[in-house]
Parts: C-alpha cells; structure tokens; sequence
C-alpha cells in the first residue's frame, strides 16, 4: 500500500447497523469489546473486572478451551486493541532468547514477535519474562522490560517506537533471582522503576523511580523516596486520586509504602510495612492503600502481615496511620484483588483469605495448593487464580466459605506439572493465562445460531489496484461472538474480484469508485463499505458521471454538488442550498497526501446581486476567488485567519477561469501558492498569491470549495505530482 492511502477499520460501533435490534446487539458486544486488561491487575488496577457470563468451567481436552498458542510464559497477559500481548522465553542452548509476542484475541493466531538476547545478566533462562506488559488505550503503544533491562516501546503492530538500555544506561541492577518491575502508563508518562547505582547523585543503591514520556521516551523525572534496598523486588505500582491529588503508589525495597505525585515524583508520604523488601505489590480502594508481605514486621517476632493505610496523609506516616491489621498472614508473592467491600489474598503457601475491607476480619480461608505466586481476579461474581503447580482454580466466594466450581492441573509432554507464576486476563468476555505449556483462552463455548454478522473492517479507504482483507464474524442473541465463519460475498457498486475467504482485489485502472462488500451466511446479511482512490495523475471531467450525481469516492459532495449537462458537456455544479449554509468543502483524496498540484476551470453566476465563492482545497489550505470582495484569498483557519492573505483580483462573472494551487514546505515552512487566469489564455508564469505558513499542515486531502448565493461550475479537475 502506498503511503499516502491509509485503509481504516472503523470502530465496531460505527459499523453499518440493520435495524434496530441488530444495533442493539452490536452495542452490547462492543461494550465486551471496550473491556481491556492494558495492564497487569486489569483496567481497574485491582484484579477485578465487571465482566459477565464467563466461565465456570473449563477443560484441556476442550470445554470451553476456545485456542490455545504455542508460548511458553510467567507473567500476566495483556489484552488490548483486540490483540494478546504476552513476554516469555524461547529456544534452547545457543538460540535462548526472551520474546514478546502478539497472538489475534478472538482466533489465537500469531500476528508478531520481537526477540530479545540476553546480556549483563545471571538471571537463569526459566526466569525470562518476569515482567508484564502494559498497554496503552490511548496510543495503541506496548512496552516491554526485559530481563536484560532493555526498555521498548512497541506500536500495536511491533514497530519499536523508542527503547532504552536501563543498565547500560542508568545502572539498573538485578539479582540472580530475576525480580524486575513491570511498568505503568498515566497520562503521558510510562513509569519504571528498578534498582540501580549510576553516576552523580545516583551513585548510591537505591529503589528509584524513572517517569518516561511514553511517546517519545524522554525522561521526565526520577524520584528516590526510600532508602538503603534490603534486596532485589518486584512489585507495580498503583496509581491512584485521592484528596484530589494523583499519586503513585508504590511496595519499595526497603520496606516501606510511598506515595508520590505522579507528576513529579514528588514524595508526599512513606509507612513502613516490613522490615524486609516488599514484593506485593498494593491495591488501593478510594483512600485505603492495602499491603501485605511475608517477612519480619517491624514490632513483632510474627512472620507475615496484611495492612490497611490511611492514604490521605502527607509528611512521613507513622504507624499511628494504619487503619487496622492482620499478622501472621505470610502473602509476600501475590498481590490482593478488591471487590465488594472484600480484600483476596493468596499467601505463600497457597491458602487464599477472604478479609473484611473495612475492618480486616477474616470471613474464611481456602486452600488452592502449595505455592502461591499468582494473584486472584474477581469477576462475575467468581474468582480466577493460579497456582504454581499448574493448578487454574475457579472459585465461587460465599459470606463464610469458598466452593470450589472447577480445578484443573495442566502438564506438560513430559508428564510434569506446568508452571504458572502469572494472574489470568479477563477481556472480551473471555480469559488468558500463560503456562509453560501455552498460552490460553478460555470462554463460554456456546451452541446458539447466529442472529447477526458483522464485516471487519466495515469502512475501508483503498487504492486502485490494491487488495483489501475482510472477515466476517457471527453473534449469538446474546451479542457474543460465536466464530469467524465462511460467507458468501459480493459486491456492489465496485469494479474488482471478490473470492471465496473474503480477499477483495480492486481494479487497477479505475478512475474512483466507492459501494460495498456484502457477506452472506444462511439467511443473515451485512455490508461494509469501500471508498477507493484512483492512482495519481487524476483528470476528472465529469464525462462519465450520470447527471443528478457526483464522483462516488468523494467527501461531502452529496446532496451539494451535481453534474450537470451544459453545452454539450457535462460539469459538476454548486447550486444554492436550499437550506443550510451555502458553504462546503469536498475533499476528493485521503487526508495524509503531500507533495501535489491541483487546478480546475471554474466559473461564478451572477443572477442577482451576490457573487459566490470558489476555489481549490490543499494540504489543509484553501485557494479562493472571493466574488463581492473581488479578491484571491489563502487561508486555513478561517474563523481566526491565523495566516490569512489576500490580493486583489478582478474577476467576471459567467466567465470561465482556470486556478491552479500548491504547497510547498521549505525549512519548516509552508508556501502556499496559487493563481488564476482565464480559461484559454497562456497560463501566467508567476503565481498570482503565494503566502508563507510558519506552523505548516504537511499533508492533507485535496478538494474544491464553493460558498454558493449563486451557482458555480467546475470542470477539468486535475491533481498530479510533478
């Protein structure tokens, strides 16, 4: 495809909707689709999520198993842009490597890789992958931390956008054990944070944090709130707004809890939790930040504490904070999950607490195994959680006790448990996890006929010449998807060839055209629509257009402009609007091309005493014959004329003139030149009107512009790059 045609997948709400029932059932699944898990403990930073109709159950040999990916992983996935974004390890001997991988949400199939070597490291091979994702909703971005401590941003396709070597760059330090933090989006920043020892006011070990702009990669800022780390830890920190102030929240090596403002990093309180690191990471609901950890606490030989802190203090915390506690409790690996006014915890050896939120009475305990590292989800009023041994627990949570709805132990070929240290995903209205034997999907595998279909993508702006790739996707009456399905397809209003999977091949030689491709299945119907450019030179001369009409492929020239028959010719009129405003833009190409020149002829009427306006539309300007100010007028924001000019320029009505108009950006300029002179005569050889734009539009659609009190007439349109 070339650059400047972009082909666009509308979002699934503004797909071409049949009927009202139909768009209901649409909203409902889109509103399923809305819900990501961008990071680690889910778009709630809490490890719940308000999913429904998940599953209860589920099986290897195939309940509800809806794919399953060959990819070996120990962390959480993400879910995002429809996509799985997984990191994990991969090969054997001379080929180990850490990999970030990109899996299609709905099928499983791989979209893309990006391998990583491993250097500066003795973090052992199993360990690779430690770190999570985390997504951006806002840019599509995804970045990674690796075990090496390279620091990528990844487009929503697995272009890097920007990357940072953290230990040969600001002296990141790891342990052999492999605890590496997984980072946060807020707002503009990506946040990390990791031990290290550099150079300067940095040459000393300490827990830092570094703020990224997530676009670009600079950064922003580093705080050092802790002191001296007791060990190597892993834990994510929460953002949170309370008393009005955004604050990052944070477990810390050397024991305590911090809280800073997450756009300088401005240390606003500590407490003190353990007298060892911190790994658990903390789960903040309104103002309480709750802790746990495994360790020895600060004022009792008692291994293992649950705490709840005040989170609206500033200064330096005290214990005289702590809202309440609960000792003994030994959670130093996994992280809480909050729903309900109930706080989950899973210890270290697998027991998982039910706590009152508000005062920490314990309601039950329930036993998932022997080692405990996954954090708990809570959805649809179950609870999802892993167990090292290859345990996937779901669990049905009661006032004073927990059942038990399905277990089920994944092993490997050789007949061995396999490992999972990560939290299940819940998106979609289904859940991923990663093992050492795959990735997984689960969801409610239903036998309901479809009621509806929908094409993706359902808007497509294409070249001439080029092949567009559709799918068509079948729902329950429940607005669930059921499966990507066979079709038979068809086409309206378009020149080119359609097969059977849905591969649409457009004809290279047509001058513009735009209708739809239809998928059929059974009894159901749906439509997408495609708007197709021609290839560059363009001559439009309206020859073929019926009367009545307009070129097909062109924006907001319906309803507003016509061809029409004159002299034995036909050309393209603006009349009068019968009501509204005179004014319209057309815009007759995709908005990212550059470097071209437009003309036309066109000609003003004067039936009573108004002249209109007429003129030529590039890189976001316009070029316009004014006729009651008789003038030759650029401009670009017109409500503000922010680089607005104008020349004098007599021209004549029912005369036909020929205006010509292009952009050039020179040093970071724009010059924007046009001229004009009457149809048949030599074409001047300076520009009648050239304006200079310090703040430059680099690219936008070609077009025409009329503001009509009286008709105008175009004809012989022509855009071409020299």
């Amino acid at each position: 495809m070339r650059a400047w045609v972009t082909l666009k997948a509308v979002p699934y709400l503004l797909c071409i909707l049949i009927g009202a029932g139909f768009c209901a059932l649409l909203i409902d699944f889109n509103n399923v689709l809305a819900s990501d898990w961008p990071s680690w403990r889910g778009p709630n930073q809490n490890g719940s999520s308000s999913q429904t109709d998940l599953i209860s159950s589920w099986s290897v040999d195939g309940e509800n198993l809806i794919w399953k990916a060959d990819f070996i992983g120990r962390s959480t996935p993400i879910v995002l842009n429809n996509r799985v974004y997984v990191i994990g390890r991969v090969g054997m001997d001379i080929t180990e490597q850490e990999r970030v991988a990109c899996f299609d949400a709905e099928t499983g199939d791989p979209l893309w890789e990006h391998r990583f070597n491993v250097f500066h490291s003795t973090i052992p091979f199993n360990r690779l992958g430690w770190t999570s994702l985390v997504g951006d909703r806002e840019t599509g971005n995804i970045y990674a931390h690796t075990i090496s401590g390279v620091f990528t941003c990844f487009d929503k396709d697995g272009k890097v956008v920007w990357s940072y070597s953290l230990t040969e760059e600001f002296g990141r330090f790891t342990g052999y054990g492999g605890r590496v933090v997984t980072p946060v989006v807020d707002g503009d920043l990506v946040i990390l944070s990791f031990l290290n020892t550099s150079w300067g006011s940095h040459a000393a070990m300490r827990h830092r944090y570094f703020a990224f702009d997530k676009r670009t990669g600079g950064v922003v800022w580093t705080a050092t709130p802790g002191g001296p780390p007791k060990d190597t830890t892993y834990p994510v920190s929460v953002i949170a707004e309370i008393n009005g102030r955004r604050l990052l929240i944070d477990s810390n090596s050397d024991g305590h809890v911090y809280a800073m403002d997450v756009q300088t990093g401005e240390r606003v309180w500590g407490f003190q939790v353990s007298q060892g690191p911190l790994n658990a990471s903390v789960v903040v609901d309104g103002t309480r930040v709750y802790a746990s950890h495994n360790r020895e606490n600060t004022d009792t030989t008692m291994m293992g504490r649950v705490v709840c802190i005040d989170g609206t203090g500033t200064g330096n915390i005290t214990q005289t904070h702590e809202l309440w506690r609960v000792d003994g409790i030994e959670a130093g690996f996994s992280s809480p999950a909050i729903a309900e006014g109930r706080l989950y915890v899973v210890d270290s050896s697998a027991n998982l607490h039910c706590l009152n939120a508000e005062t920490g009475e314990v309601h039950w305990t329930h036993s998932l195994g022997t080692v405990g590292k996954g954090s708990p989800v809570i959805a649809d009023g179950k609870i999802y959680v892993t167990e090292v041994n290859g345990y996937f627990h779901i669990l049905q949570p009661g006032e004073n006790e927990c059942k038990t709805l399905s277990t089920t132990q994944i092993e490997r070929e050789s007949g061995r448990y396999a490992e999972i240290y990560g939290s299940p995903a819940i998106a979609y209205g289904r859940v991923y996890f990663t093992t050492e034997e795959g990735l997984y999907c689960l969801g409610v595998q239903r036998s309901s006929p479809p009621v509806s279909i929908q094409i993706v993508p359902a808007e497509v702006l294409a070249q001439s010449g080029e092949s567009v790739q559709f799918s068509v996707r079948a729902f329950d009456d429940k607005g669930a998807l059921i499966s990507e399905g066979d079709a038979e397809w068809s086409l309206n209003g378009l020149s080119g060839m359609i097969d059977e999977n849905g591969k649409l091949t457009l004809e290279p030689s047509h001058p513009g055209q735009a209708g739809t491709v239809s998928a059929k299945i059974g009894d159901l119907q749906n439509s997408a629509r495609v708007r197709v450019i021609p290839q560059l030179p363009w001559h439009e001369d309206f020859e073929l257009i019926e009367e009545g009409k307009n070129p097909p492929h062109w924006v907001r020239a319906t309803n507003r402009f016509v061809v029409r028959e004159m002299d034995g010719n036909k050309i393209l009129v603006k009349p009068p609007a019968r009501r509204g405003l005179h004014r319209s833009n057309v815009y007759i190409g995709p908005p990212d091309m550059k470097d071209y020149t437009l003309q036309v002829d066109l000609l003003g009427t004067q039936p009573k005493r108004s002249l209109p306006d007429m003129g030529l539309i590039a890189h976001r300007y316009t070029l316009e014959m004014q006729g009651n100010h008789q003038r030759l007028h650029i401009l670009s924001w017109r409500s503000e004329l922010r680089m607005a000019k104008w020349v004098d320029f007599k021209w004549e009505p029912n005369v036909w003139h020929t205006m010509k108009m292009k952009v050039d950006i020179v040093d970071g300029t724009a010059h924007v030149k046009g001229k004009v002179w009457e149809r048949g005569e030599p074409e001047p050889e300076e520009w009648t009107i050239i304006v200079e734009d310090p703040l430059p539009n680099r690219e936008g659609s070609p077009g025409i512009y009329g503001y009509s009190p009286a008709e105008i007439y175009y004809d012989n349109l022509k855009v071409w790059r020299d």
